[in-house]
């Protein structure tokens, strides 16, 4: 199916440049600006329309952006609005003129609604919505390489099966890209690491890549076969390939970013990794659409030639679309800077596109009546880390609680764990004790535990020493290649409990540790048990593969619901670490 048939449905670096970006005030690229080409035959615009962090958010059940992003809490995001609006700016130049991209994390970690069937309802809206190419980014790893492939090129699921037999999956209209994921085997990209798209006879191209950390972030096993590469290195030798070949309007498609305090459309104190690396790109690379971060920005940083360029992000779950007219010199080849402009726009819930409403009617069909039941209960609301007044560097109740039901999941016969421990980056929702879907104050549906855990995980059991149990906590404060120190915590459950101390020197941070008020011996083994995400190093915990004597367990829903149905009238459970 073509881009403008799917389209068609869908309508039904100077210290000066850097303290200018750091205060706020990008040399271009400006809301209500316009490329000046009208009278230079030489000059053409290509609207490039992007978007990334899409995580199956088909519904449009999302608040406003963060109030430092948007005062006015503009209700926005929904794939009906989304692909309204797509239709709407594509309008001003014409689908021919047009080109609609994205910057990973289109799939995984996403709502009941989409997650449940492997996000073939994501993929499904996407392509509807005309979008053309995407990089990954770490999510789309989530199940795995060949899983990925599958939502790719099509095919029923290896478990699951085909939900609409009559209609099997078809897989994505659009390439994803991964210049920078590298088969072991061969030494080849695990997919495509370009796009190249001819328009108004002027060649457009595309470089598509994850972050380099995504080891980090996914499940080990399902990526054993390939390696992250640098992402710099790996666009600049990229861009210079397409230079070869005679294209020199380069974007860049990249999974990671950085965070603006500022509104939607400002670039107030772009952080840390963007704010470097986006002086690092080749001066050949005319703009940067980036993510991952979930923050809306548009911003002007140089390049290693001093030249202004737009780096851009839209947010999240299709609550933003960023429009970048790119200016191209029709005789060069060139991309035009100086009028090239990027504008951020809010995805308005003004009119639906009722091919969307007839996707999302499809898939909540065959899921309202599971997604409905009635699996627990609770008698206060249990917060988790997408709170606003939570992050990740804390322990949070719904973290605990999720620990506790690991505990409970791996203990006596299933695996004599003494310990669990939870990594809070996979504790994906709050349990609110205002009804969700009218299923009446305190009960917990099965799709508010779906939302809780979506990432399809196997409990594990492990064997620890003292020593590695410690190791493993003192992971939790880490230093990027970058410099850039941080802490990812890990949540604990009932009966353990430790302190931590920030100030201490790195490895130095964990002590008094206790299982039932008695101190753990450093020599002495222990049974941990956990996910089989942290049991293979993901997040970077990578001491718990020093862990001996492994047993499997159930997917981690599947006990989550259990230990609701078993534990009715659950309380948010109370701090377990003493000074995180």
């Amino acid at each position: 199916m073509s881009s403008t048939h799917r389209r068609v449905l869908g309508a039904g670096i100077a210290a000066t440049a850097i303290a200018a970006l750091v205060a706020g005030t990008p040399a271009f690229a400006g809301p209500g600006k316009k490329p000046a080409v009208k009278g230079n035959p030489n000059l053409t615009s290509v609207q490039v329309l992007s978007f990334n962090d899409y995580h199956g958010h088909l519904e449009a059940t999302d608040g406003p952006l963060a109030a430092i992003h948007d005062p006015s809490a503009t209700p926005v995001g929904g794939a009906e609005y989304l692909s309204t609006k797509l239709t709407e700016l594509r309008s001003k130049v014409g689908d021919s003129k047009s080109l609609t991209v994205a910057a990973g994390d289109l799939i995984g970690g996403s709502p009941f609604l989409s997650g449940l069937f492997h996000d073939e309802p994501s993929v499904e809206s996407l392509n509807a919505m005309g979008l053309d190419v995407s990089s990954v980014g770490n999510h789309e790893f989530d199940e795995g390489t060949d899983e990925l492939l599958r939502m790719q090129n099509g095919g029923c699921h290896p478990v699951d099966g085909c939900y609409f037999p009559d209609e099997p999956y078809a897989g994505a209209d659009f390439p994803w890209l991964a210049a920078n994921v590298i088969k072991k085997s061969n030494g080849t990209t695990f997919l495509p690491g370009t796009w190249v798209k001819e328009i108004s006879g002027t060649k457009v191209g595309f470089i598509g890549m994850t972050l380099e950390g995504t080891d980090l972030l996914v499940s080990p096993g399902g990526i054993s076969s390939v390696t992250f590469k640098d992402e710099v290195e790996t666009a600049n030798a990229a861009a210079q390939k397409l230079k070869k070949q005679g294209v020199k309007a380069i974007v860049v498609l990249m999974h990671e970013g950085g965070a603006n305090a500022g509104t939607y459309n400002s670039c107030v104190g772009i952080s840390e990794p963007i704010a470097t690396m986006a002086t690092q790109f080749s001066p050949e690379i005319d703009h940067i659409v980036t993510g991952h971060t979930h923050n809306p920005y548009v911003c002007s940083i140089p390049d290693p030639a001093g030249n202004p360029r737009t780096v851009t992000s839209a947010a999240d779950y299709g609550r933003v679309v960023t429009e970048t007219n790119l200016v191209i010199n029709t005789r060069s080849g060139e991309v035009d800077r100086g009028r090239t402009t990027s504008t951020n726009h809010l995805v308005t819930r003004t009119a639906k596109d009722p091919v969307q409403t007839e996707v999302i009617a499809k898939w909540k069909a065959l899921s309202g009546e599971l997604g409905a039941q009635v699996v627990g209960t609770h008698v206060e609301d249990i917060i988790g880390h997408s709170d606003p007044r939570s992050n990740r560097a804390i322990e949070t109740p719904m973290g605990n609680l999720v620990a506790d039901a690991i505990l409970w999941g791996t203990s006596g016969d299933n695996g004599g764990a003494q310990i669990a421990f939870m990594n809070v980056g996979g504790v994906r929702a709050s349990l609110p004790m205002a009804p969700v879907a009218g299923e009446g104050v305190g009960n917990i549906t099965y799709a508010e535990a779906y939302a809780v855990a979506p990432f399809g995980n196997l409990l594990n059991t492990i064997t620890m020493t003292g020593a590695q149990i410690k190791a493993v906590l003192e992971q939790q404060y880490r230093v990027s290649g970058a410099g850039v120190a941080s802490t990812l915590s890990i949540n604990v459950s009932e009966g353990f409990t430790y302190t931590w101390t920030a100030g201490n020197a790195a490895g130095s941070k964990v002590s008094d540790m206790r299982l039932n008020g008695v101190p753990l011996s450093m020599d002495q083994t222990y049974r941990v048990g956990t996910l089989s995400f942290l049991a293979q190093g993901g997040d970077g915990f990578s001491v718990f593969t020093q862990g001996t004597n492994l047993t499997g367990g159930p997917e981690d829903l599947k006990n989550l619901v259990d230990y609701f149905r078993a534990h009715p009238g659950l309380t948010a459970p109370g701090d377990r670490v003493a000074g995180l």
